[in-house]
């Protein structure tokens, strides 16, 4: 089961991300997502935990938990979507458009 994770402490590791969620079960991979252009902790990432029950029994109990001064968002990860993820934003319009104005 993915699993995502928020509030990632910006001096947490990903080792110790690993250790913090090997305390449920065995975890296949725990990666903490970085800034493209810093390469800083953007604070969240992503913990695998190979076996579903480890994984829930981990969301559960570290979901809401301090780790290292701040309280984790622990839950299911969803599947990412095809969507594309460019300019979202419009061009806005003008307040009050008359077509004398023009």
């Amino acid at each position: 089961m993915n699993i995502y994770v928020a509030n990632i402490p910006f001096k947490a590791t990903e080792a110790e991300l690993r250790g913090l969620f090997e305390q449920y079960g065995e975890v296949s991979s725990a990666k903490i997502i970085l800034d493209k252009f810093t390469q800083r902790s953007r604070g969240f990432g992503f913990v695998e935990m190979a076996d579903d029950s480890s994984a829930q029994s981990a969301i559960s109990q570290l979901n809401g938990a301090d780790f290292m001064g701040k309280n984790l968002v622990v839950n299911e990860a969803r599947p990412r979507t095809d969507a594309p993820r460019g300019n979202r934003g419009g061009g806005g319009f003008k307040k009050n458009f008359n077509r004398d104005d023009y």
